[in-house]
């Protein structure tokens, strides 16, 4: 195997109870798959229907996207058991296009989104994860779990006191239920129980499911295209488009390495992504708007569901269906609180409390640090967790980028030979090891290491300046021109510069610049 061949990684064995196969051979698996799907959908029809009123849409609408979304990606998906449904960072893209251009323009807008992601998935390009920093990911974390807790906030405040005891009674249940068993998830036990309640007591003025948008049951049929085909189309849904491919494509992809790390289990990005755009498609034709991995139900069905496999997904757009067209009367009068209290035991845990602990960030980098608090910072401000990634990926960029341009170093020795005699024999070759790697941010100041006019002096007449690079890389066209920069100045001293010990790709690109950039 030679050095440019790709390393395999490293993959955790997969479990034999996290086979599709396996949970439908054992219903105690089946079951636990099921229930799981089960409290997801119930976590993810009021965030659904909130996400709708954001983009301007009829919420029966993201409801059928909701279901497209989750079907086709438990069937084709890279990432088993990530819950995908109409969600709010790409209702947020999609609003001001129906609030200026209608909701006709939806339809082209996700079509052609799935479109691009479909390119980008098939394509390779989701290997640019890799690059978003811990610290990143982290932040990414914390700041989702945030997000969720503030979400719910609005459903405890000038609410009629009866409220408050609903959600310490779901709260409980949820906290104690498991210690004495695991066979039901506890939350779905929670929202049954408290809905009961509130039913049978006849608590009008506790606030529902149904108060946050119609429930009207049936499905709408196919999306009618009601825009012209033209060149001016294009130019209005293509700046949508493209934040609506990209916003879902970084939340997606973002969840799928968080599932990765909670379940120890590899995916397929690359898969997740296409499969993306092809859900994207079949749900902005039948239902009308797209979507991506919703992250907190996500952790809903991984953590508290304990869920492992396609199974938990396709149920879950499954009773979502049944939800929609046969129970939406039912569905309606769940309690806000009891969904409310679920998705704030969901937030808690969410968060990376070892991270923001004060022994923890004693010991971090202050730059990781940074890079984690802006993160945040900028994704609660937005209320946008892609624009917080890519604000907290350029800022780690710029922060390493400054942290390596300080450890080039540049070491000056004389080489005196051992037969001088006298002082004016005593001038012979000098050396200058340079250590660390030679980019466009440590190079620009490295002709400043060098010390021409003293070297004139100690240098034998006619003598070679040796510039030893054994110890450095050569990365990039700053670096040979700082390089050329350095040959010109000894020069202009009567010296000639020796560059040595380059390895074999930085000669290589030494070779074929230097002398050529000009200047």
């Amino acid at each position: 195997m030679t050095a440019d061949t790709p390393q395999p990684r490293a993959v955790a064995p997969a479990r034999p109870d996290d086979s599709v196969r396996a949970v439908l051979l054992s219903p105690r698996l089946l079951t636990r798959e099921a229930l799981a799907g089960i409290v997801t959908t119930l976590a993810l029809v009021p965030e659904v229907i909130s996400f709708s009123v954001i983009a301007g849409v009829d919420p029966m609408v993201s409801l059928v996207a909701s279901v497209v979304l989750a079907v086709v990606m438990s069937l084709l998906g890279g990432r088993p058991a990530m819950v995908t449904a109409a969600a709010g960072s790409v209702a947020l893209v999609i609003a001001p296009l129906v609030r200026t251009h209608g909701v006709e323009y939806v339809l082209p807008t996700v079509l052609l989104a799935g479109v691009i992601q479909i390119v980008f998935g098939t394509a390779g390009l989701a290997r640019l994860m890799r690059f978003i920093p811990r610290s990143v990911m982290i932040g990414f974390v914390n700041a989702l779990g945030i997000l969720i807790f503030v979400a719910q906030v609005p459903h405890l405040i000038d609410v009629p006191w009866i409220v408050y005891p609903l959600f310490a009674l779901t709260i409980a249940i949820v906290v104690l239920l498991p210690r004495f068993t695991t066979v039901v998830p506890a939350p779905l036990v929670a929202i049954v129980v408290v809905t009961v309640i509130v039913v049978a007591a006849g608590l009008t003025d506790v606030h529902t499911v149904g108060d946050e948008g119609p429930m009207g049951g049936g499905l709408p049929g196919l999306t009618p295209w009601l825009v012209p085909f033209s060149p001016e189309t294009l130019g209005i849904i293509l700046p949508t488009a493209l934040s609506v491919a990209f916003v879902g494509l970084m939340e997606t992809l973002l969840t799928a390495k968080l599932v990765d790390d909670i379940t120890e289990t590899p995916s397929h990005k690359g898969k997740e992504s296409w499969a993306l755009g092809v859900a994207n498609i079949a749900a902005g034709a039948y239902g009308g708007i797209a979507g991506c991995a919703m992250i907190g139900q996500t952790v809903v069905n991984v953590k508290i569901g304990r869920a492992r496999t396609r199974v938990s997904t396709l149920a879950a757009g499954l009773f979502l269906l049944l939800l929609v067209t046969g129970l939406s009367s039912v569905m309606a009068r769940i309690p806000m609180v009891a969904l409310a209290a679920v998705m704030m035991v969901v937030a808690i845990t969410t968060v990376d409390w070892h991270s923001v602990r004060p022994s923890t960030l004693r010991r971090m980098p202050v730059p990781e640090t940074l890079v984690m608090v802006v993160t945040v910072g900028v994704v609660v401000a937005t209320n946008n967790l892609a624009i917080g990634v890519a604000v907290g990926v350029l800022l780690a960029m710029v922060l390493f980028a400054r942290r390596i341009a300080h450890v080039i170093r540049v070491e000056r020795t004389v080489e005196v030979p051992a037969d001088s005699e006298s002082s004016a024999a005593a001038a012979g070759r000098v050396r200058y090891d340079v250590v660390g790697p030679l980019f466009f941010g440590s190079s620009n100041d490295l002709v400043e290491h060098f010390s021409y006019a003293d070297d004139a002096d100690d240098a034998a007449h006619g003598a070679t300046v040796l510039v030893d690079l054994s110890r450095a890389s050569v990365w990039d066209a700053s670096s040979v021109a700082a390089l050329d920069s350095v040959e010109a100045k000894f020069a202009a001293h009567g010296l000639d510069v020796e560059f040595v010990g380059l390895d074999e790709r930085s000669g290589s690109f030494h070779g074929r610049l230097t002398g050529q950039l000009g200047g």
